[in-house]
């Protein structure tokens, strides 16, 4: 599932295609049944919170898409392509479509530390956009896109202080492995993210919110931070300090990008301890069991 960084990151690349100027929409395989409310009017702005998009149209004309575990976008410049597969809904602006193609491609997600970034088309020569597999795609009101935020918890992307993070943490029970994967508690921050932010903290997975330092969770808040700002860039989630990587020099090598996420079964960078993987909350959870000793 894309985490906070691919989020806020398409949101931005969105913003400088299709912002301030009419759109259309459409759903030309009778997927999306709402493209007469959106179709040729203007777009505002386009909201990333959490792993949620909000693309305003004005009031309560607001496109809620959240990916899933299987949506993502493709983009391209240029006139239209044909319609193929599962296309849910697609977003243009009428003058773009007229123009010839520009280089550059975009990728399905199949693979996020696949994607240096090298070649993505540049987000100003967006002509069209195509949206397939969303776990959500569907007009929100004001209320209820309000109400959405209210259940969120703060965005380390958005600015957000971790105050409300680090109440909630300190009232549990839950083992902060759970915590941070709660999207009430810190919005953003998926699979990857929780096992290598606890990693970097030297944090056992296991140890319960209550008993997790204030400074603790401070300095993790503001590794996510860095770490998903990092991430919007190119889509490579990269957490390893060239320090600890077998490769000191260079760029990351996809097996040297993360300290313990997928890595179970093979030694730890800083350690040599063979990393761990164990099921937390129906997720899988990766560790070292020494660097994160309980």
């Amino acid at each position: 599932m894309p985490e906070g960084n691919e989020i806020h990151r398409w949101a931005e690349r969105h913003t400088t295609a299709f912002a301030g100027k009419p759109v259309r929409v459409d759903g030309p395989q009778g997927r999306f049944t709402d493209a007469d409310v959106l179709d040729g009017r203007k777009l505002e702005r386009v909201m990333a919170v959490g792993k949620h998009l909000g693309y305003d149209f004005g009031k309560d004309r607001i496109l809620h898409v959240h990916l899933g575990l299987q949506g993502d976008f493709t983009e391209g410049s240029g006139p239209l392509p044909d319609v193929k597969g599962a296309l849910r809904l697609r977003m243009w602006n009428a003058a773009a479509v007229k123009r010839p193609a520009v280089p550059g491609v975009s990728k399905r997600h199949g693979w996020y530390s696949d994607d240096d970034g090298t070649d993505n088309i540049d987000a100003d020569k967006v002509a069209w956009v195509e949206l397939r597999g969303p776990m959500d795609c569907s007009v929100y009101s004001q209320e209820k896109w309000d109400g959405l935020l209210k259940r969120l918890g703060p965005d380390p992307l958005n600015g957000d202080g971790p105050e409300r993070m680090i109440a909630k943490v300190a009232k549990s029970r839950k083992p902060i492995g759970e915590l941070l994967m709660d999207q009430t508690v810190a919005a953003g921050v998926g699979n990857i993210y929780r096992a290598e932010l606890l990693y970097r903290a030297r944090l056992s997975p296991f140890r319960v919110g209550k008993d997790v330092e204030e400074k603790t969770l401070r300095s993790i808040w503001k590794e996510a931070g860095v770490l998903m700002k990092a991430g919007m860039v190119d889509r490579r989630i990269v957490t390893t300090k060239p320090a600890d990587r077998p490769h000191k020099t260079g760029q990351a090598l996809k097996e040297e990008a993360h300290y313990v996420y997928r890595r179970n079964g093979r030694p730890c960078f800083v350690c040599g301890t063979d990393v761990l993987k164990k099921e937390m909350a129906g997720r899988n959870l990766f560790w070292c069991p020494v660097c994160q000793a309980e």
